[in-house]
């Protein structure tokens, strides 16, 4: 089988050798992590260790971390009306989100449609602040979720500041960090949210493990979403993932070592990735390039060539992108945050998501621009027939 190169690392990452070695070892450990006796001890331990590895990427303080089983997951323990603080029992009046968020997010968690608005971004896909404002002056003790980083595009929220001005309103602030964490700075409270969710297989991790952080331990859950023996504090039922809990740990602190030197080969990348779209064919357009993005992930799109064509043909010459979220049971359709950011139909549905992760050499970059000029070839021939035909 011909080699592939695989850039489609917002979708999920391929799991860390460290991680790897960690849930194999984890296999191992007998004990329920809830038991009090020596099994059960020694357990426990090793998901202390990982919750605290998991805490220390985004500067949080372990027994604020609430493991979950993903990123939708803890965007849904969060998106409740009944959270409470130390000083707030009283039910939330709304739930605030960008119109480009996670469809998880925008699902809304257990927030009643009614009770959901959704606000505006600009073109490059970042959040109105001005329109945040005058929402929140409308709403009794609001809840907003913003992402830090997009999934698609790779662009990245001003969350500092919309904390400022969700926390003058009285709000509280919960930020989807899934796609931000391990590749650019995630400290929670320098972000100034109150939650933020967080996924495993994002950062090399496995799937099917992710966690919910709070900034602060005033932060209460007092109806779970999962309820049971009141494991995690009492915020999520049930008997912990021991090996992906423990994997994820081993994934996150190797995200946070790498990251001094990552992130800036990522973005030599993608610059070098994007000046070979634009060499291929002058008109590509790339969205959010005026805005800060994630160091790795490049969506773009040529007028006139469908997505969904232009997939099939890199997936033949052995390169793997996508067209945006993962999360649309394998279907290519038209981008709601690109529709969002103001871009008609016809360029949203010919747009592509490259991302690159930390095993992605030059040569990759380039066997993806040989197998894009080829295939750009075909897709701009057609495109010259069919035009040729309506004449």
């Amino acid at each position: 089988m011909a080699e592939r190169t695989y850039l489609d690392w917002n979708a999920t990452a391929p799991l860390r050798e460290e991680a790897r070695r960690a849930f194999a070892d984890a296999l191992g450990a007998i004990g329920n992590p809830s038991s009090v006796h020596a099994e059960g001890r020694a357990a426990r331990r090793l998901i202390e260790q990982a919750r605290a590895q998991v805490a220390e990427l985004v500067g949080a303080e372990p027994a604020n971390v609430i493991f979950t089983s993903g990123g939708t997951e803890a965007n849904t323990l969060a998106l409740t009306p009944l959270i409470e603080t130390a000083t707030e029992k009283t039910p939330r009046g709304a739930l605030l989100i960008s119109s480009v968020e996670h469809p998880s997010v925008r699902a809304g968690g257990r927030f009643a449609v009614d009770a959901i608005i959704e606000l505006p971004v600009d073109r490059d896909g970042r959040l109105n602040l001005a329109a945040l404002g005058q929402a929140l002056a409308g709403v009794s003790r609001p809840l907003v979720s913003v992402m830090l980083a997009n999934n698609e595009t790779g662009v990245i929220q001003p969350i500092a500041e919309a904390a400022a001005v969700v926390h003058a309103a009285g709000g509280l602030l919960h930020v989807d960090a899934v796609q931000a964490a391990g590749r650019i700075a995630c400290d929670i409270s320098a972000l100034g949210a109150d939650l933020m969710a967080v996924s495993a297989h994002k950062i090399g991790g496995p799937k099917g493990v992710g966690a919910l952080i709070r900034r602060h331990d005033d932060v209460h859950f007092p109806d779970p979403l999962i309820r049971g023996g009141g494991q995690e504090r009492g915020a999520r039922g049930g008997t912990e993932n021991l090996p992906g809990i423990v994997a994820f740990g081993a994934a996150a602190a190797a995200a946070r070592a790498q990251m001094p030197d990552e992130t800036p080969r990522m973005l030599a990348l993608r610059q070098k990735l994007e000046e070979g779209l634009r060499a291929v064919a002058p008109d590509t357009v790339i969205f959010g390039a005026s805005a800060p993005r994630l160091p790795n992930t490049t969506m773009f799109a040529v007028p006139g060539a469908k997505a969904e064509t232009a997939i099939i043909a890199l997936d033949l010459e052995g390169v793997a992108v996508s067209s945006g979220a993962a999360c649309s049971s394998g279907k290519v359709q038209a981008s709601h945050v690109l529709e969002a950011m103001g871009y008609a139909p016809p360029l949203a549905q010919a747009a592509l998501r490259v991302s690159v992760g930390w095993t992605t050499t030059d040569a990759d970059v380039e066997r993806f621009q040989n197998a894009w000029r080829k295939a750009y070839g075909a897709l701009s021939k057609d495109l010259k027939d069919k035009r040729g035909m309506a004449a």
